[in-house]
């Protein structure tokens, strides 16, 4: 079983993914019983799809793998505090445990922005852990943005 800092390194690869493809660099992974089930990226631009953030992509990816849309005792690492839209994903697919990186000040609906998970309260509420490498993740996303800026002067 690895450490939940060695789960969100490779949600971290998931987010490096998304930076190579031009796109905010948020990384999503899926682990039930040890075992990584479902992966994501965001896909926003190249898909035009407004619901293809990480969070989404990866929860997608574990129903698939389990034939199921239920992730009960499962747990979510996500490199970025999840927004209201993957919020309300995360609580209606019964994730078990939500693991963040960095907190999300503009959007994130979890500390930030909005409580989702207290305006829910229900009997499948994860368990919420952050800050897991969240300088790496904060740094990543400092780094794509700083080379948007640049590509846009």
């Amino acid at each position: 079983m690895l450490s939940d800092a060695e789960y969100m390194r490779i949600a971290l690869e998931e987010a490096e993914a998304a930076f190579e493809e031009n796109e905010v660099p948020v990384g999503a992974i899926i682990v039930l019983n040890s075992q990584i089930i479902g992966r994501g990226h965001n896909h926003r631009e190249e898909r035009h799809d407004i619901s293809s953030h990480a969070e989404i992509e990866a929860l997608k990816d574990a129903a698939r793998h389990l034939g199921r849309w239920d992730l009960s005792g499962a747990t979510l690492y996500v490199t970025l505090e999840p927004c209201l839209m993957c919020s309300g994903a995360i609580i209606q697919s019964r994730v078990s445990r939500l693991v963040f990186g960095a907190d999300d000040p503009d959007r994130g609906a979890v500390v930030s922005k909005v409580l989702a998970f207290e305006h829910f309260k229900g009997d499948s509420d994860p368990l919420i852990s952050r800050g897991i490498l969240e300088k790496e993740s904060k740094d990543l996303l400092k780094r794509f943005f700083s080379k948007k800026r640049e590509e846009n002067k």
